[in-house]
């Protein structure tokens, strides 16, 4: 076992995934070596995720299963898991370090402080080179009040924070330089941000504006942060032409008892209006399906939109109760099995639904953001979150390189250098 090698996992969202990679960057600045390969490894840390049962389920598998790989590892777990259940993960193993998410990002110095780390800067350039630099996540905002009835985020992500926009396009220069290509900016709600009177519109255009970064993408946002103002923006075309905007519902009895802020009409008007104002958008949504109370019939209005909006992908999630939520005292409860077949059938949906978006781009050239090889076979995303495969004759990981789109591959498409 090599105790300055660390294994850092998330469970669960785009936020998660940006507090890893600045985790990482602080353990690599205390001399330690973040690794993928759980072989060897002295520390593990899991940023946790509650958001459905399957959640939870997940994370306690994951510390079951470390510690009985390697039984004298150092484990931290934090996330939203441990700040929910901190003391159900010690009946895991008394011995593992528990940090709530008010002390995740002090993680390396609270361990340092606690005498579990030793800092040796020394080791920060061997270790950096072999972080990847394709794609980075910039953590701008959490926190959120929706209120959304079957949500449990913020019980656990309560406070609302937004990051500076000087931080943010100084962390963002520090990525440019460090060979990034792409950033997006992630948050629990990153359509609520506002810090020092600047909103998200703002901030977008300050770092388009103020950096060089290639290629810019947008996280999750609500119908209502989609204002033409906001659409404006895309004029710049270093701003990828991809929106995720959540659906959960396309019946209105369903979304008023799931407390979203909008409705099937509204939300039908906004997409079109997203396709009016950016050429070739992919947009992306969640659908909860089996939500208390949800009759055939409701399930139905569902599918009918999400046939009529031609999604890019839909993300599929089964109801799942969460304590302390308003949803968890809705009744009826939709039987397992049916939930379960609702499921299927919007998984089936989603499937051609997105296969659907691919074809329309097929004999078209594009660039793709090259971000692995594996066997001579690279892989790359489209400004739009198209996944290209192609055989590339030259090094290409974080390049861009112009390929025409040719038939469905796996979770893509199959792409030709031109």
């Amino acid at each position: 076992m090599n105790d300055k090698k660390v294994v850092i996992d998330y469970l669960g969202c785009k936020l998660n995934q940006a507090e890893v990679e600045a985790l990482t960057l602080d353990f690599i600045q205390a001399g330690y070596q973040p690794v993928s390969s759980r072989e060897g490894a002295g520390i593990f840390v899991l940023n946790s995720c509650t958001v459905t049962h399957v959640a939870d389920r997940k994370s306690r598998q994951w510390i079951r299963r470390i510690r009985r790989e390697n039984p004298s590892a150092l484990i931290v777990v934090t996330g939203c898991y441990a700040q929910r259940t901190p003391g159900k993960i010690k009946l895991i193993d008394e011995n593992m370090i528990v940090l709530d998410n008010q002390q995740k990002m002090a993680m390396v110095q609270i361990l340092l402080e606690r005498g579990y780390l030793k800092k040796d800067p020394l080791e920060l350039a061997p270790a950096l080179t072999t972080m990847q630099k394709t794609r980075s996540f910039v953590h701008i905002q959490h926190g959120c009040s929706n209120g959304c009835t079957y949500c449990i985020v913020p019980m656990v992500r309560s406070e609302c924070f937004s990051r500076t926009p000087s931080a943010i396009i100084r962390e963002i220069a520090s990525r440019v330089l460090a060979g990034y290509t792409e950033i997006v900016l992630t948050g629990t709600e990153i359509g609520s941000y506002c810090s020092e009177g600047i909103q998200l519109q703002e901030l977008v255009k300050m770092i388009l504006d103020k950096t060089q970064i290639e290629r810019l993408r947008l996280s999750s946002l609500q119908p209502r942060h989609l204002t033409e103002a906001m659409l404006d923006l895309w004029r710049d075309n270093r701003l990828c032409p991809h929106l995720h905007v959540s659906l959960q519902s396309g019946s209105d009895a369903v979304l008023k008892r799931m407390n979203r802020k909008y409705d099937r009409e509204t939300y039908i008007s906004i997409v079109e209006q997203i396709r009016r104002r950016i050429p070739d958008v992919a947009i992306t949504t969640d659908v909860i399906v089996g939500f208390p109370g949800e009759t055939p019939e409701e399930f139905e209005e569902t599918v009918d939109l999400c046939k009529k909006m031609g999604f890019a992908r839909i993300h599929v999630f089964p109801y799942s109760p969460r304590p302390n939520t308003l949803a968890l005292e809705m009744k009826p409860l939709v039987d397992e099995k049916e939930k379960k077949r609702r499921e299927r059938e919007m998984l089936s949906l989603a499937e051609e639904s997105g296969r659907i978006f691919r074809q329309r781009f097929a004999g078209r050239v594009v660039p793709v953001l090259w971000e692995s090889c594996s066997n001579g076979l690279y892989s790359g995303l489209t400004p739009n979150y198209i996944r290209v495969y192609a055989s590339l004759n030259i090094p290409s990981i974080n390049m861009i390189s112009r390929v025409k789109i040719g038939s469905i591959y796996r979770d893509g498409v199959k792409g030709e250098p031109v």
